[in-house]
């Protein structure tokens, strides 16, 4: 067997490592006898892993005491939903920033439930940039404010935590979660889905401020309601077990190779090498977004002849290089460069993408 270099945007590569404890440990966890996804969410053993799971986060994380730490179902997509019904009244205004793909699914997810004021919008320049901070036009009695840290599609990502005054922030942090420090106090939620940096598809986490929980929100069911989830452990009905199991490890590895600050070095030298390579191209290889707020994650280029897509994929496939095509709403190649995604892949991409070049320019 020979794995690829797998840049994938999600369901994304894993560490090896990481799938290798995983499938030692699939037939029978921890001498139980049996499969940690067989075994009882109610029981010992998976509340071992449960609690585990949690405080490794937080130390890889440093989130503070004062925050509830969940591990859910449903998606990011469904946390946008449960956001607005959880912390806005019936009617209230709620400001959104809209700056790619992820932005605009989180609006139209909150539209039945809140009167949404979109205070910044990056589309009419294709989402190629963030609006400048000093032109949002925020709410004076909003809810909240929310934006997506990084845009998986459009390759767009704040460098800096805006500042919204005392208006709680909320933020998806999908595909940037733990990809470097983060002071999780100048936020009222982060959530994200874990597909991308934090383990499998199929569990989200959600960080809330306790603070925020004492708001009444919206009239809910109680599996809706965050208060209840946080009250029932994130076990308020069946949870994802596997996939929480997956992603605990995903953390240990994490915090055994430095934690978020030695995987933001990392992250910064192959988001470096991938966009020099592009830039050195004399117009082969192109990325259309502004220098100042280019991804780290997810970085999408375009050759300079649509007609070399097929070969470039093709021969990149050859080449051990898999999942370079770019999201249908945009088009071309993007390579997305998570934690999970050693070094070597991204030298393995700088070198196919140079002799391409060499071959077909």
């Amino acid at each position: 067997m020979s794995r690829a270099f797998n840049f994938s945007a999600g369901p994304a590569t894993l560490p090896e490592s990481v799938l290798l404890q995983a499938q030692s440990e699939m037939l029978e966890w921890n001498n139980a006898g049996a499969s940690i996804v067989e075994l009882s969410h109610r029981g010992p053993e998976f509340i071992q892993v449960a609690a585990e799971a949690e405080r490794d986060l937080r130390t890889l994380m440093s989130i503070p005491d004062d925050y509830a730490v969940l591990f859910l179902q449903g998606g990011a997509t469904a946390q946008q939903a449960l956001i607005a019904l959880n912390f806005a009244n019936p009617g209230q205004t709620a400001d959104y920033v809209v700056t790619g793909h992820w932005g605009k699914t989180a609006l139209k997810q909150v539209k039945p439930y809140v009167s949404a004021n979109v205070a910044a919008n990056g589309e009419a320049g294709g989402f190629r940039d963030i609006p400048a901070r000093a032109e949002w036009n925020l709410s004076a009695d909003a809810a909240y404010v929310h934006y997506t840290a990084n845009e998986t599609i459009h390759g767009v990502e704040f460098r800096d935590v805006p500042d919204v005054g005392d208006v709680p922030l909320i933020a998806d942090f999908s595909s940037s979660i733990a990809a470097e420090p983060v002071d999780v106090s100048k936020f009222g939620v982060i959530y994200a889905g874990a597909q991308k940096n934090l383990g499998p598809v199929g569990v989200s986490v959600v960080i809330i401020r306790r603070e925020l929980l004492e708001r009444a929100g919206q009239p809910r069911a109680e599996i809706f309601d965050y208060r209840a989830h946080v009250k029932g452990e994130s076990m308020l009905n069946t949870p994802p077990t596997w996939n929480w199991y997956l992603a605990g490890l995903v953390f240990k590895w994490m915090l055994a190779e430095g934690g978020v600050a030695e995987f933001a070095k990392r992250n910064a030298r192959k988001a470096e090498l991938l966009y020099k390579t592009i830039d050195n191209s004399g117009g082969f290889y192109r990325n259309e977004v502004a220098a100042a707020v280019r991804s780290r994650m997810n970085v999408p280029f375009f050759l300079k002849d649509e007609a070399l897509d097929k070969p470039f994929l093709k021969e990149a496939e050859a080449a051990g290089l898999i999942s370079l095509k770019g999201h249908r709403a945009l088009g071309g190649m993007r390579a997305s460069i998570y934690n999970a995604m050693p070094e070597a892949g991204v030298q393995a991409l700088a070198s196919f993408m140079q002799d391409f070049q060499k071959r077909h320019g």
